[in-house]
């Protein structure tokens, strides 16, 4: 696979994930648990296609074949760390609400 279609495949599931992660949060804060915990076991797969197409960038380059560091590239590697970081956070989100619908039994304000 070329260079620039290891890139889009970065962004395309890094932000796929990244969407899923926002919405995950979303329907924790309506308590729809269920959908939220989908969600994020689907944000899950695309941020492991993502780093599948990172890992190949990596073996690439292991192997002796240098890649010019070029702008998009860069923004690819942001929008992987970026829908990370948002996934885990929707993770912890997600189960703050679920403690708080347990305690008070509606988290709906």
């Amino acid at each position: 696979m070329d260079l620039e279609m290891i890139i889009i495949n970065i962004i395309n599931y890094s932000g796929e994930a990244r969407s899923l992660s926002m919405e995950a949060m979303q329907y924790g804060k309506k308590g729809d648990f269920e959908k939220a915990r989908h969600n994020l076991n689907e944000a899950n797969k695309n941020i492991s296609k993502s780093h599948k197409s990172q890992t190949e960038l990596i073996q690439s380059e292991a192997r002796g074949d240098k890649q010019e560091v070029s702008l998009l590239l860069i923004h690819a590697q942001d929008h992987l760390m970026n829908a990370i970081t948002i996934r885990d956070m929707a993770k912890e989100f997600i189960d703050l609400y679920e403690i708080i619908s347990e305690e008070k039994g509606d988290i709906n304000a």
